[in-house]
């Protein structure tokens, strides 16, 4: 159950978003940059302004210090407005860790930190490569030793934030004579580094306020203090932050998929057939029970590990379990609504159609549903 100031701070971000992100200024964010979409600055700073970002920036660092249940709460809300977006901001404001673990002087962590909390930066996750997807462990990116630095040479693609984050956290190969588990190290690259190049937005058919974009890295020389972590076990930090935000993951798609249902609720409450309201068709109401049943299912998987990750119990599959699970059933909701509206739901008049390219993004990002199922049967099997 949320607590009051759970209740006040998805309260708050329904205003700003209600007043901020119509489906109108949504549609006019997705047509800029001819189609490819662009992050909405503004909006992102009111949200920012009131205290939406860096949620998880702990109180003695001059952040707000949610847990991870009360990030999903507030997610889920914005969510409900655009994925696409959702998905950037929460990205951009939660990697001040790759920071933290980094080895530079404290006074340029702590300088990080401060741009993070008053100038509303924000950092990029880059693992992703061309011939690097599901199978992470097969990315070509190269980093050797030089003296006091390293130079890393590779292509990420599919980064979300790319060009729009200051600091990169990069992995790279450091050792390929032992296994990834020991020879994959993660780099601190800063944005204006010299060899560090951004390259076109990706076109994708949904997500298009989120900025998805590849990076170059040619010769990038970085100084050894920039390694985060461990040298050379970079590899399980990267699978345990996936595993981390799967649950997590869940809370947006809910958010999207209880907007469907409520828009869909409304229109049978409004449509008449054969001389009542679509609702009082048995047929209808039933199906629009059994969604809303869906989306409470994949809500109760979301918040369940949310609650165990903050309680400090160990997920195991459960992060995998939830994001699989969980994401399908509201993928199954968005293209039912669909259905049930007709050729209204297909009409970009309603949101529904765009809900649907959305939603199809999250159930790729961080693990295919095949994946995690994969990733389940694994934790079945006799050691």
């Amino acid at each position: 159950m949320a607590t009051n100031e759970q209740r006040e701070l998805v309260e708050r971000a329904h205003e700003i978003c209600e007043k901020e992100m119509s489906f109108e200024k949504v549609k006019e964010l997705e047509a800029v940059n001819g189609g490819v979409g662009g992050y909405p600055w503004e909006i992102h700073h009111k949200l920012a302004k009131a205290g939406f970002y860096s949620m998880n920036v702990p109180k003695e660092l001059g952040g707000q210090g949610f847990n991870f249940v009360t990030r999903g709460l507030v997610m889920e809300a914005i969510s409900s407005y655009d994925l696409g977006f959702a998905f950037s901001f929460r990205g951009l404001g939660e990697k001040f860790p790759s920071v933290l673990n980094s080895h530079i002087p404290q006074a340029e962590k702590d300088n990080w930190i401060k741009r993070q909390l008053t100038e509303y930066i924000g950092g990029v996750f880059c693992l992703t490569e061309p011939n690097a997807g599901s199978d992470a462990k097969m990315i070509e990116t190269t980093a050797y030793k030089d003296g006091d630095e390293w130079v890393i040479n590779g292509t990420k693609s599919m980064i979300t934030n790319g060009g729009i984050g200051e600091y990169y956290t990069i992995f790279a190969w450091t050792d390929k004579t032992v296994s990834a588990g020991k020879g994959i190290t993660a780099f601190l690259v800063y944005k204006d580094t010299p060899g560090f190049t951004v390259t076109e937005p990706e076109q994708y058919m949904g997500m298009k306020l989120a900025n998805i974009t590849g990076l170059k890295l040619e010769n990038v020389r970085v100084p050894n203090e920039r390694i985060i972590g461990v040298e050379g076990r970079a590899f399980a930090t990267a699978m345990g932050t996936l595993e981390a935000v799967r649950p997590y993951n869940v809370c947006f798609t809910v958010g999207a998929a209880q907007r469907a249902v409520d828009i869909a609720t409304e229109f049978a409450n409004k449509r008449k057939t054969f001389g009542k309201y679509i609702i009082d068709h048995q047929g209808v109401g039933f199906q629009l029970a059994e969604l809303q049943m869906k989306v409470d299912a994949a809500r109760a998987m979301g918040y369940y590990a949310l609650e165990a990750a903050d309680r400090g119990i160990p997920l195991g599959h459960i992060g995998s379990a939830t994001k699989g699970m969980g994401i399908k059933l509201c993928v199954e909701v968005a293209n039912d609504v669909l259905e049930l509206m007709g050729g209204y739901g297909y009409s970009k008049d309603y949101m529904v159609e765009k809900i649907i390219r959305d939603i199809r993004g999250y159930a790729i990002a961080g693990g295919t549903y095949n994946i995690m199922k994969e990733v389940v049967c694994r934790s079945m099997k006799v050691k």
